[in-house]
């Protein structure tokens, strides 16, 4: 599968502030960026890359002001190696690999220690994919989606009450009830097919059968047509912007097709 990456961000700056973006498609194994071209403003007053979160993908220290447009374009071969998450086993806690640890751990949007009596009430029958296919019909029979439903500051638990919210809320649920039931889980950013309307998306990816699964609980991307930008224990540590300063945003776009 390929597909073809826009995505655009127009936005302003009072002052000089600092940026950290992350919105490039990861150059990692499991996809392959055929073409890619970011288009930054001309005055920079710093510019750098640093590794993002387990060396997925990067981000992108700017220091700049006034009006800040920043365009990317790309196209990504996706070689992802696809399964029947259904049918993956769990790896026991004690086995684990030492990097997928803190997945297990509750984060800042994703409580999972909170939820550990309603999984195990809920789910407790299951066991590895099996639980992590019922909860994804769970959260996909119960859950609306509802654009303005929920804002940066909402929490999965918020989310779990509310029975709605978008896709960064979807991935937060799903996250803490997988973490809850001991598997490894995170929030991973990615750009894919079928998401309307287009945006940056947000998923679940947990780690089943000795290797990671993207997970969409919101039913909208399948997993051979997303193409990650970034992973992290929860929405927090795969912003697209961050602004260390005062900022408006004109316009953002994104549009994802096949190649």
């Amino acid at each position: 599968m390929r597909i073809r990456i826009h995505s655009q961000l127009d936005y302003n700056f009072e002052a000089s502030t600092d940026l950290l973006l992350q919105l490039e498609a990861a150059m990692i194994p499991e996809q392959f960026v055929e073409q890619a071209h970011i288009a930054l403003p001309p005055k920079l007053e710093h510019f750098a890359r640093v590794p993002a979160h387990n060396d997925i993908g990067e981000r992108l220290w700017l220091r700049t002001s006034g009006n800040v447009v920043i365009d990317y374009n790309a196209v990504v071969r996706i070689d992802r190696v696809l399964a029947d998450v259904s049918t993956l086993p769990a790896v026991p806690p004690h086995q684990l690999p030492g990097e997928t640890i803190e997945y297990l751990w509750p984060s800042r949007f994703c409580p999972s220690d909170q939820f550990q009596s309603f999984v195990e009430a809920e789910f407790g029958d299951l066991q590895g994919g099996a639980k992590v296919a019922a909860m994804l019909d769970w959260i996909a029979d119960r859950f609306s989606y509802v654009p303005g439903s929920s804002g940066p500051d909402t929490t999965a638990l918020e989310s779990f009450v509310k029975r709605e919210g978008v896709c960064r809320d979807y991935a937060h649920v799903m996250v803490t009830l997988a973490r809850a039931a001991a598997i490894p889980a995170r929030v991973a950013a990615v750009y894919a097919l079928g998401v309307e309307p287009q945006d940056f998306h947000a998923v679940a990816e947990v780690f089943l059968g000795g290797s990671w699964h993207l997970v969409d609980a919101t039913r909208m991307a399948e997993e051979g047509g997303m193409a990650k930008i970034g992973v992290g224990r929860d929405a927090a540590d795969v912003s697209f912007l961050t602004a260390y300063g005062s900022a408006h945003m004109n316009a953002q776009t994104v549009e994802v097709e096949p190649a």
